[in-house]
């Protein structure tokens, strides 16, 4: 079974603030706690190979990794950090982040990124970086995303750190994007999480490029979050949002006890990512 884990998120611990740390922390085994997140991440993404091993360790054949430029909230890990992170790796693919309200022309700078930089993803937080997913300033972004047929990944639902604004993510404003870019592949990292999980169920249902992605939602509760998650199979990926949610392997083997068939597993674990980010499955 090939297994794709669709949310990491790497940078040196001086990259992001205290905060995420500071919550990090209630995340991790006692004596894991008391290394302090910090060390987890900068050992075990202190460089690709020590990346990759982990990743191995885990079971996981592919891995997206995250840029991120939210100074306001968590921090910045920048695109050249990733790209350079990613560079010759088979297992490693790079996102880049592009807070449009920092740059000057945001679409231009998207095209750069993906057809002279080598990444694969765009990532938004609007939660994040306080924007409406609908809002038109965003549409140029859409527009080159869709043309170059790449998938743009979305923080919706709830945050804990500080400065996030909740009311942007709610994924309902998506079904604008969706609408309007019918061919744009949409990942809604954290399915809603906490307010909106039937939003995010519905709109995976309706639209054929909008996809549900699990990151950071307690495996065990998945089903209590979306009961009809098997009529869904073919929209849900996997991702762990680590180092937040530290422990891959353990998400991994929850998710393989829940009451889902063999074929609802594949497709969750590795499959639905492989076509998303066009993948050999073989």
């Amino acid at each position: 079974m090939m297994i794709v884990d669709f949310h990491i998120h790497i940078g040196r611990s001086e990259m992001w603030h205290s905060w995420v740390f500071e919550w990090a922390v209630n995340n991790l085994n006692e004596q894991d706690r008391a290394l302090g997140p910090e060390h987890i991440l900068n050992s075990i993404a202190a460089s690709q190979e020590t990346l990759e091993k982990h990743l191995a360790e885990c079971g996981v054949n592919y891995a997206v990794i995250l840029a991120e430029e939210s100074p306001i909230t968590t921090g910045i890990t920048p695109n050249d950090y990733v790209r350079d992170f990613c560079r010759g790796s088979q297992r490693l693919i790079p996102f880049c982040g592009v807070n449009h309200r920092l740059r000057a022309h945001p679409a231009q700078e998207l095209e750069r990124l993906i057809t002279q930089e080598g990444f694969r993803g765009l990532k938004l937080y609007p939660t994040y970086q306080h924007f409406y997913t609908n809002d038109r300033e965003l549409y140029p972004l859409y527009a080159v995303a869709q043309a170059l047929n790449i998938p743009v990944m979305v923080h919706t639902g709830s945050s804990v750190f500080r400065g996030a604004k909740l009311k942007y993510g709610d994924p309902l404003a998506l079904d604008d994007v969706a609408v309007d870019f019918p061919n744009l592949k949409i990942v809604m990292a954290h399915s809603g999480r906490g307010f909106w999980y039937d939003r995010a169920f519905f709109l995976s249902r309706l639209h054929e490029n909008v996809y549900m992605e699990i990151a950071g939602l307690p495996p065990q509760r998945l089903l209590d979050y979306f009961p009809e998650l098997e009529r869904n199979a073919d929209k849900i990926i996997f991702g762990s949002d680590w180092p937040g949610m530290p422990y891959i392997k353990r998400n991994l083997e929850m998710i393989r006890k829940l009451p889902l068939k063999e074929s609802t597993l594949e497709k969750m674990l590795g499959g639905n990512a492989a076509r998303v980010l066009g993948l050999s499955e073989g």
